[in-house]
């Protein structure tokens, strides 16, 4: 299959605007099955109830039967089955798992799509793209602020994104690119097979397929015509200074050199999203001085510099050890305390389930993903605090297995040197990933 795909990854960077046909055939038996071993095992079932290695045991004959019901019309999609997992503010988010071989379909359809479009889409661009990662987005944020002349930054924020995208603009925007009809229609089945809640069948007439392994690219196609191509083709054009947009998927921050023009490119925003049914989130989008004046001007007016959020840190304006200008990051205050929250309530959990030796591994391995994503240049002192808090959490819960005291600091601090946790430590340079 991987050949066939770079065909088609030829013919799109051949010509930019052909449309590419004949690709409802690439969903085979053959291509299906190479779907079908990319899927991870041990994960929640769809509402059929079907497991990975359920419909495993008779694949051959799953994927002949699937394959046949494509060719025929007659595949529709299942319905998702949701449920809800917990924000960082305390509400719930809406999840929605999709059947088996829903997503084995979705995995080629996905293959196909990355295919076409990913000679299309633009630099700024980095959420669920190959070679592309949110430290890299952060690296471009900052390499745009300290080398162009950057003093303002749009901190924009969609409202609800993935449930909002407009079905008729999404079916539009793929058919620039894509002329088999077939395929196409399979897109708009999976866009409108809606989800089970409580064992009631409910419809959507927009919005992404939750939990789809077809979304984020579905979601990269919808908003490199609503938001890249504007940004690139409409704004900078006819702006005088410079304009600069870094997005990772519905995440997204413009990099504004005057103020006036980021004021009118923020209402121009507003306005362009609401041309294809999406809305800014007022209470989170704003348009704030950043760059290197930025430290002057606050404190000319008695202020401090403002900060953003981007991708789960605070950027601030600092200097060097040199004293240059710079641009600091630290983990946002929210997503540190949640993910403090979340690491109690599991240590809470396992301490009496089985003995520490069971867990210790899996807690080793929850503190190493966290410091290979938030140990970024510039925020050790924030990793640091995090390993501090987790420390203590420890020592509370193992104390309090039982009635009788299990440490005290000394016996504790020997049990962390036999079997030490994961230190705190950078593990990405951003510099290192400048384009």
């Amino acid at each position: 299959m991987q050949t066939k795909l770079s065909l088609i990854t030829e013919v799109a960077r051949g010509d930019r605007r052909c449309t590419i046909k004949n690709l409802a055939y690439l969903l085979n038996v053959e291509n299906l099955r190479e779907c079908y071993g990319t899927l991870k095992r041990g994960r929640a079932p769809g509402v059929d109830g079907m497991s990975v290695e359920d419909y495993g045991q008779r694949l051959d004959e799953n994927l002949a039967d699937l394959v046949t019901r494509m060719k025929q019309q007659a595949y529709k999609p299942q319905p998702v089955r949701r449920t809800y997992i917990p924000k960082a503010n305390g509400k719930l988010r809406p999840l929605g798992i999709p059947a088996i071989e829903d997503k084995v379909v979705q995995t080629g359809m996905a293959r196909i799509l990355n295919a076409i479009y990913e000679v299309d889409f633009l630099d700024c661009s980095y959420g669920f793209r190959p070679g592309r990662s949110c430290h890299k987005a952060l690296a471009r944020l900052d390499q745009i602020i300290k080398t162009q002349p950057i003093n303002h930054v749009i901190d924009a924020d969609i409202k609800g994104f993935f449930d909002n995208v407009s079905h008729e603009w999404m079916m539009k925007f793929l058919a620039h690119r894509i002329g088999d009809f077939n395929f196409l229609r399979l897109i708009a089945r999976f866009l409108k097979n809606g989800y089970m809640e409580e064992s009631k069948l409910f419809a959507t007439d927009k919005g992404t397929p939750q939990g789809g392994i077809i979304s984020p690219i579905l979601a990269n196609v919808y908003l490199h015509y609503v938001l890249d191509l504007w940004v690139e083709k409409v704004v900078k054009p006819r702006s005088r200074g410079a304009v600069e947009l870094v997005r990772y998927a519905d995440d997204f921050v413009i990099c504004v050199q005057f103020k006036d023009e980021a004021e009118a490119i923020q209402r121009d925003l507003k306005e362009r999203l609401a041309a294809f049914n999406l809305e800014l989130a007022e209470d989170k989008t704003r348009t704030i001085g950043f760059g290197k004046y930025a430290d002057y001007n606050a404190r000319a007016k008695g202020q401090k510099p403002e900060t953003f959020n981007f991708l789960g840190f605070t950027h601030y304006v600092t200097t060097s050890r040199k004293g240059n200008f710079n641009v600091g990051r630290k983990t946002d205050r929210k997503k540190f305390t949640a993910k403090l929250k979340e690491m109690n309530t599991w240590i809470k959990s396992q301490r009496n389930r089985v003995n520490v030796k069971g867990w210790w591994n899996a807690l080793c391995l929850k503190l190493t993903g966290y410091y290979r994503y938030y140990g970024v240049t510039g925020n050790s002192r924030s990793i640091c605090r995090f390993h501090y808090h987790v420390v203590r959490m420890l020592y509370k819960w193992l104390n309090r297995r039982s009635q009788k005291r299990s440490h005290t600091w000394e016996t504790f601090k020997s049990y962390l040197a036999r079997h030490p946790l994961p230190q705190p430590r950078i593990q990405c340079n951003l510099y290192a990933l400048y384009a």
